[in-house]
């Protein structure tokens, strides 16, 4: 677990001397934070090289900020050490390593991570597959693919996800064959990786999802993804479930809106999105605002510009003036 301290509070110099001399492993926690946000050239070379020699820190935490900063920083030169922190005892410190090295993205880290991928214990093997697309997509795809026969259920479904993300057409066959996987997350995943390949032999998982409170809303995704009408009367069906979030119910209106502007579901999609700006959950009200700027007409101007001039809508005059634009906008297209 990591200590949560602001950063902001320390100086560069300050950081520096509580890296390397710091008493409390906390204060190096802090100090680790603190140098992933340097900006200036000089000072983040000399932050690399704190970082580095943190990774060796006898305190996990310490290790990990560190792991994770020198991601931030992005310097080439981290990799060697990075790739050392893959065998860490602690299981954050080493995908924090791994996450680092995806987001670097040297090549050098590439079969260090296919390694990892093969051989790690389980919570390096489902980071790795994710980092391995990141550092190198198309010649991660053979790894990833021969991962998809993990034994460990998020293993799999952490490679199905990676395939998604690849995008090539050849994995769908080798996805669909896991459509049927015993963990109902591990099949989810499966089908939302199909959805980002325009496949839809997984829509039922993602239906079912649509009354998940952690999945519904990456359900409407793959769903408004894959765009045809069972999808669109998936969502209309959504849009009146008791099961269906608050959150993934304003998503699913507006992706309807976006499919079928003048669908079946066109009106009760609108009633949702007008009914979004006054809800009493402050992100609900953000995502009407965001949605209507992306598929209202003229109907949406009236109850965006009221919201402007009440309460409700005062942490939110950016986002709806940015909204009331793109309408405009596309009315006068």
């Amino acid at each position: 677990m990591s200590f949560l301290f602001p950063s902001s509070t320390l100086t560069f110099e300050a950081a520096m001397r509580d890296i390397a001399r710091g008493t409390n492993p906390k204060s190096r926690v802090l100090a680790a934070q603190a140098l992933g946000d340097v900006k200036d050239a000089t000072e983040k070379r000399r932050a690399v090289e704190a970082l580095i020699l943190a990774l060796e820190d006898d305190h996990p935490e310490v290790r990990m900020e560190a792991a994770s900063s020198l991601g931030e920083l992005r310097d080439s030169s981290a990799v060697p050490s990075l790739i050392k922190r893959l065998d860490d005892g602690t299981a954050p410190v080493r995908q924090h390593a791994a996450i680092a090295l995806g987001t670097i993205g040297h090549h050098d880290a590439f079969e260090p991570l296919v390694d990892a991928l093969q051989k790690g214990p389980p919570d390096l093997r489902f980071q790795a597959a994710t980092s391995l697309v990141e550092l190198d997509a198309k010649r991660a795809y053979d790894p990833i693919v021969k991962s998809l026969a993990d034994s460990d259920p998020q293993v799999v479904s952490a490679a199905a996800l990676a395939l998604g993300a690849i995008g090539d057409a050849r994995a769908i066959d080798k996805l669909v064959a896991h459509l049927d996987h015993k963990e109902a997350n591990t099949r989810f995943d499966v089908a939302y990786a199909l959805s980002e390949l325009g496949d839809g032999r997984g829509r039922a998982s993602l239906v079912r999802a649509l009354s998940d409170v952690d999945r519904a809303w990456d359900a409407v995704t793959a769903l408004g993804k894959l765009g045809t009408a069972d999808d669109a009367e998936a969502l209309g069906q959504a849009l009146t479930a008791k099961s269906t979030p608050p959150e993934a119910i304003v998503l699913a209106a507006g992706k309807l809106l976006e499919l079928q502007p003048e669908g079946p579901y066109r009106d009760p999609a609108r009633r949702v999105l007008l009914a979004g700006l006054a809800a009493r959950k402050g992100h609900v009200r953000g995502l009407a605002i965001e949605q209507l700027g992306a598929v209202a007409g003229a109907w949406g101007t009236a109850p965006l510009e009221k919201l402007a001039r009440g309460g409700k809508g005062a942490d939110f005059v950016e986002a709806i003036a940015a909204a009331l634009k793109a309408i405009e906008t596309r009315g006068a297209s």
